[in-house]
């Protein structure tokens, strides 16, 4: 479960004073929000990191299943895209699908448009998986809701000022 705040640290936003910023113009920025921002972001990934090692998955191969799963609606995901997904060099992507199919988590179709081109598909181990992981993570999502719908509007309301 995500903390409502860092130990040790209040709640109540400091508003930065006004400073330079690009162009000569000022403006204020509530470090405090977003502090309390990415914290809760690493605590989220964090908790799925460890939910991914869990079930026996580094949080990588996790976020491999994720973008398979989430962006093969009508085609498959390529490899090329799982690496533009995953913020990796096709070739860290393509050693990566190396050791999931492996693991027997996903396999590779050639592409009927491109056959130099590798498609992925995930089994039904890497289903399940999957299916397990993202119900934890929905799951400490919802906990954590109403913290991040708070940091937001906070966000939102420094960026108007």
């Amino acid at each position: 479960m995500l903390q409502s705040k860092p130990p040790g640290r209040r709640e109540a936003p400091v508003r930065a004073s006004k400073m330079p910023a690009r162009g000569g113009l000022l403006q204020d920025v509530d470090y405090q929000a977003l502090a309390q921002f990415r914290y809760r972001l690493r605590k989220f990934l964090s908790f799925s990191e460890a939910a991914a090692q869990k079930a026996g998955l580094t949080p990588q191969q996790h976020q491999a299943l994720l973008a398979i799963k989430g962006f093969s609606r009508s085609k498959p995901i390529s490899v090329g895209g799982l690496a533009d997904f995953l913020l990796i060099r096709h070739h860290t992507a393509v050693e990566l699908v190396d050791r999931m199919a492996r693991l027997g988590l996903l396999r590779r179709i050639a592409d009927d448009d491109d056959g130099r081109r590798m498609l992925l598909n995930m089994t039904r181990k890497g289903e399940q998986k999957l299916l397990m992981i993202s119900k934890l993570n929905f799951e400490e999502l919802q906990t954590a809701t109403p913290a991040f719908t708070g940091l937001l509007r906070s966000l939102r309301r420094s960026r108007k000022r």
